[in-house]
């Protein structure tokens, strides 16, 4: 019987990062999320949008959409590496119905 569940990030990013430096930060996260045995992970960029309100003074972001596989007990692990970015103005985690 296999534990992993299917999730989905929601990462708002500040609005400072071209599109290279872009996908710099979400390959490494990426890298990040594979120490923890994650599998079948998806990146969708959301582009750039307007804030319905300022965000640590940021009227813009980038959003990210990451969707993997993973034991629950990582999800905390993965939480506490996000909150300690400083690109990262807000996220959400989704967990996926089967």
């Amino acid at each position: 019987m296999s534990l992993l569940r299917k999730y989905e990030i929601m990462i708002l990013l500040t609005e400072e990062f071209n599109d290279s430096e872009l996908k710099t930060w979400v390959f490494n996260y990426a890298k990040n999320l594979r120490k923890f045995s994650v599998c079948d992970i998806s990146v969708i960029s959301r582009g750039k949008h307007n804030l319905a309100y300022a965000i640590d003074e940021k009227l813009k972001g980038n959003y990210i959409q990451l969707n993997f596989s993973s034991m629950p007990k990582y999800i905390e692990d993965f939480s506490q590496i996000l909150k300690l970015d400083s690109n990262v103005l807000r996220f959400l985690v989704f967990k996926k119905e089967l």
